[in-house]
């Protein structure tokens, strides 16, 4: 008789499960309070980085701005693709999700994403290699 009467298989499939409610249906309010004090990533380019809610409300009275945007993120978390199931074979894995991504298609629409992930350890010159062969393959088979 086994010491558990579980796989590790079945640890994976219910964090998955797990994961995906978490994001199934993000409450409109929560999304909001999340993202007033976080920082506009483009505004970090400039050195001046600036939360949501000092970009977007410009005084106590005006809220459109950033109600507007906090439709548009929860629509984004609402209508997003479920991969809870790859995120947590990563991270048992062990691999790190990086900025790495070929997409295949036409400029007006992209019909395939590849997004790559790698142990923590691997060189940049060997990600690299990796991911542009994974393009010239594909490039070579269309």
């Amino acid at each position: 008789m086994p010491d558990q009467p579980y796989t590790d298989d079945d640890l994976r499939a219910e964090a998955a499960r797990q994961h995906a409610a978490l994001t199934e249906d993000p409450e409109y309010m929560c999304v909001g309070e999340q993202m007033a004090d976080h920082i506009v990533e483009s505004t970090r380019e400039d050195g001046a980085s600036r939360n949501w809610d000092s970009v977007l409300r410009l005084n106590a009275d005006d809220y459109e701005q950033f109600e507007a945007a906090q439709r548009r993120v929860h629509a984004l978390v609402a209508g997003a693709a479920d991969v809870s199931e790859w995120a947590v074979d990563l991270g048992a894995d062990g691999l790190e999700p990086t900025g790495y991504v070929l997409s295949v298609g036409a400029a007006e629409r992209t019909i395939a994403r590849i997004h790559f992930a790698f142990e923590p350890g691997m060189h940049d010159d060997m990600r690299t290699a990796l991911v542009e062969g994974v393009g010239q393959a594909i490039a070579d088979a269309l």
